[in-house]
């Protein structure tokens, strides 16, 4: 128990010392996340997991704005009865961008890939686009979304849909997921890809995908 305190005790100088700072923390599950900060930016990132500190160095997220602060979530996201550890990162925002990163530990601070969201809708996603329409096809599922009334310059349509602006995680009823929207414009969106992610060969690959559509655009079906 001394040994534990002193370890604790070293840890906490050592952050001090450094001028790291305390970014976010889980007080109940004993979990306190600390960066650098320098430019707007958090980085070199240590991780105090129940008394044993950890380091990403190489982690980087967004500073001086509460709303996108580093997130932890320490939830069952697998379904074993063990509370898996979730850490979001905010890789930079503004008006039409969000960009989130995600980390997921088991037990004993061990790292599970997540796959790339980006990566599972490239895979998974098939698009057109025209003037008059966009149409999202995921395996034998397609959604029409009718254009007309957006009143978008033709001018100003992109030559597809793209994805990649907007790339949000989050834990919803014990399990992961990211929402990442879909754009035909420099200001227009038609709606988000939801990928709902399962713990499956050892990492977190996507169980389900689907396409929602924005409520102020009209889906066809």
């Amino acid at each position: 128990m001394i040994l534990a305190i002193l370890a604790a005790s070293s840890c906490s100088t050592a952050i001090a010392k450094e001028e790291y700072k305390k970014v976010a923390e889980s007080p109940s599950e004993n979990i306190n996340v600390y960066a650098k900060e320098m430019n707007g930016l958090y980085y070199d990132f240590k991780i105090d997991f129940k008394g044993t500190m950890y380091s990403r160095p190489h982690w980087t997220s967004a500073a001086n704005n509460p709303a996108y602060a580093p997130q932890i979530i320490s939830n069952d996201i697998n379904q074993d009865k063990k509370k898996e550890l979730v850490i979001i990162l905010n890789k930079g925002y503004g008006t039409g961008v969000l960009l989130e990163d995600v980390y997921v530990f088991h037990p004993r601070f061990r790292e599970v890939l997540v796959d790339n969201p980006i990566a599972v809708v490239l895979k998974k996603v098939k698009t057109t686009l025209s003037a008059a329409k966009a149409m999202i096809k995921i395996d034998d599922k397609t959604s029409t979304v009718n254009l007309k009334p957006l009143g978008i310059d033709p001018g100003n349509l992109f030559d597809d849909i793209r994805f990649g602006s907007i790339i949000d995680f989050e834990v919803r009823d014990n399990t992961l997921t990211a929402k990442i929207a879909g754009q035909i414009s420099p200001a227009g969106f038609i709606g988000e890809i939801v990928i709902v992610y399962e713990y499956r060969d050892n990492m977190y690959q996507a169980k389900s995908i689907e396409f929602q559509p924005t409520r102020t655009v009209e889906n066809g079906g």
